[in-house]
C-alpha cells in the first residue's frame, strides 16, 4: 500500500508544503500544496523556533485544505549551512556468493561505521560512490552479481545536531513530526539534472534568497556540496545602501531592471527616480548602467567564492558536464553567459526540475526545485541504494510496462529459492523415475529418462517463473 507523504521545503524566503502518493502506476500524484512567508529563519537555519513553527504550520494547513488524507510519513529539507561531508569506504564478504540487498545494506553500513564523524554532528545521507567486487574495476549496482567480497565507496553527508533539533522542535510545536531529513541543495540536484549530467559529473548551483547551496554529482552519486551565505536578497541590500532607497524599492528595482548582460548604447544613458530612504516623498535618479553593476558585482563574487570552493576541493576537474544553475535567482537574465566566463567556459545551463504534471501547479520552475526533488527523492521508484537519515535502506525498485513492481527484492529472492527447491524436486523424481536393471555380474545398468520427460519439467519450473514475475 503506497503511503501519503508530506514534503516541506523550509527556505528562508519561502516554506513550501506538498502532499504527495504514488497512484498504482508509481506516477506521483500530488494531494494539496501550500505556502507562507518564512518567519524565524535565517540563511536557511532556524533563529526562532515559535515564528518558524508558525510558518511551517501554516503552509500545511494550506496544503491539507485540498485533501483528506492521512499523513503516514514527512520529510523536511535542511539548509547546508551546517554541514559536513566525509568520504569513506567498506567491505564486506559475500558468504552465497551472490550479493543480495542485504550485503548492499551491510556494506554500506560498514562505510558509514568507518566514518570519522564528529560528535556534534548527525548523519542525513550515506550515498554509495562506487562499488568493486573482488578486484574488479568499479560496478555501477551490485545487485544480484557474483562474488566472494564487496567492497563500497561513499560520501557521508552530516548536520549539526543543534540545527536538526531545532527543526524537529518547531515542527513539533507545530503539531507535526519529523521522519526523515534530506539536504535541499541534494534535493535540488535530484530534480534538474539529466542522465548524461549525472553520469559525466555537474555541479548545480542553487542560489536562494539569502544563501547559495552547490553539490556535485559524478557517476550517479553526490560527491560534495558546499554552502555561501549569498543569496538574491544580498543584491536587494546593495541596491538599497548604494541607491539610498527602501527596501521594497531595492526589491522593486532588481526585478525589473536587474541584468548581468551587458548593457546596449540607449541602456547605458537611461535613468529612473527611486525615492530616497528616510525621504519618500522626494526621489533621486540613477542610471541602469550604475544599477546592474551593482547586481553584477554581487552575483560575480557569490559565482566567484564556489568556484574557489571547487578548486579547493579539487572537484572542479570532475565537471565534464559542467555547471547548472538553478533558484530563484537564476532568473536574472545574463546569468548563464556569466557563470561560463567564471567557470572558465565549462558548460552552463539554467534548469527548470523535471515537471511533476498535476492540476494543481505547474512544478516546472526554477523556485520549486528543491520542493520537486524532495518528491523524487521519496516517491520515484527507480532510484539507487542509499542510507536515509534514520540509517535505513532505500530500496531500488523497478517497474514494468504495466507500472507494477517486479523485483520487491525478498519477494523475488524467495521465490528463486521455491524455484530451486522445485527444481531439485523434479530432478530427485527424475532420477527415481529412471529404470535400472541388475546385470548377472552385479554391476548395474540405467534406462535414460526419455528427452521428453526433461523437456517437461524444464518448461514447468519456467513457467512458475514467468507466473511470478
Amino acid at each position: 500500500m503506497n503511503k501519503t507523504l508530506l514534503a516541506i521545503d523550509i527556505g528562508s524566503s519561502n516554506i513550501t508544503a506538498v502532499i504527495a502518493r504514488n497512484n498504482l502506476d508509481y506516477k506521483i500524484n500530488i494531494l494539496g500544496t501550500g505556502s507562507s512567508k518564512s518567519s524565524g529563519i535565517n540563511k536557511g537555519v532556524i533563529s526562532n523556533i515559535e515564528a518558524a513553527s508558525k510558518s511551517i504550520k501554516d503552509a500545511v494547513l494550506i496544503a491539507k485544505k485540498n485533501t483528506s488524507e492521512e499523513i503516514d510519513s514527512t520529510i523536511v529539507s535542511i539548509s547546508g549551512a551546517y554541514t559536513k561531508g566525509i568520504r569513506s569506504s567498506g567491505s564486506v564478504n559475500v558468504p552465497n556468493g551472490l550479493i543480495t540487498e542485504n550485503e548492499i545494506n551491510q556494506v554500506l553500513q560498514m562505510a558509514l561505521y568507518n566514518a570519522t564523524i564528529i560528535p556534534e554532528y548527525e548523519v542525513v545521507h550515506v550515498v554509495p560512490i562506487s562499488y568493486k567486487i573482488d578486484d574488479s574495476s568499479d560496478v555501477e549496482n551490485p545487485l544480484n552479481m557474483n562474488g566472494s567480497r564487496l567492497e563500497a565507496s561513499v560520501f557521508v553527508l552530516t548536520a549539526k545536531k543543534t540545527a536538526l533539533t531545532n527543526i524537529k522542535s518547531a515542527m513539533k510545536i507545530a503539531g507535526l513530526s519529523v521522519n526523515n531529513f534530506i539536504l535541499d541543495g541534494y534535493a535540488a540536484t535530484i530534480s534538474v539534472l539529466d542522465e548524461q549530467q549525472k553520469k559525466f559529473g555537474a555541479t548545480v548551483i542553487n542560489i536562494g534568497s539569502t544563501t547559495t547551496e552547490f553539490v556535485c554529482y559524478k557517476g550517479y552519486s553526490m560527491i560534495y556540496n558546499g554552502f555561501i551565505p549569498v543569496g538574491s536578497n544580498h543584491i536587494t541590500n546593495d541596491l538599497s545602501v548604494m541607491l539610498h532607497t527602501p527596501p521594497l524599492a531595492a526589491e522593486k528595482i532588481k526585478t525589473e531592471y536587474g541584468d548581468l548582460l551587458k548593457p546596449e548604447e540607449e541602456v547605458v544613458n537611461k535613468k529612473i527616480r527611486t525615492p530616497r530612504i528616510g525621504d519618500e516623498k522626494n526621489s533621486s535618479e540613477v542610471s541602469l548602467e550604475y544599477i546592474q553593476t551593482i547586481v553584477h558585482a554581487r552575483v560575480e563574487e557569490a559565482l566567484t567564492l564556489v568556484k574557489k570552493d571547487l578548486k579547493k576541493s579539487g572537484i572542479h576537474e570532475n565537471l565534464g558536464a559542467g555547471i547548472v544553475l538553478t533558484g530563484g535567482m537564476s532568473k536574472l537574465n545574463g546569468l548563464k553567459e556569466l557563470a561560463a566566463l567564471v567557470f572558465d567556459d565549462l558548460p552552463t545551463k539554467v534548469s527548470n526540475p523535471i515537471n511533476i504534471k498535476n492540476g494543481y501547479l505547474s512544478f516546472e520552475d526554477s523556485k520549486m526545485a528543491t520542493i520537486v526533488g524532495i518528491l523524487l527523492y521519496s516517491l520515484e521508484p527507480n532510484r539507487g541504494f542509499e542510507l536515509d537519515s534514520n540509517k535505513n535502506l532505500i530500496k531500488k525498485i523497478n517497474i514494468n510496462e504495466t507500472g507494477s513492481k517486479i523485483d520487491d527484492i525478498p519477494m523475488a529472492q524467495e521465490k528463486v529459492k521455491m524455484a530451486q527447491k522445485e527444481q531439485n524436486k523434479i530432478r530427485r523424481t527424475q532420477n527415481a523415475s529412471s529404470s535400472s536393471k541388475q546385470n548377472p555380474d552385479g554391476s548395474t545398468t540405467l534406462t535414460r529418462l526419455p528427452e521428453n520427460s526433461k523437456k517437461k519439467g524444464v518448461g514447468k519450473i519456467w513457467n512458475m517463473i514467468t507466473e511470478w514475475f
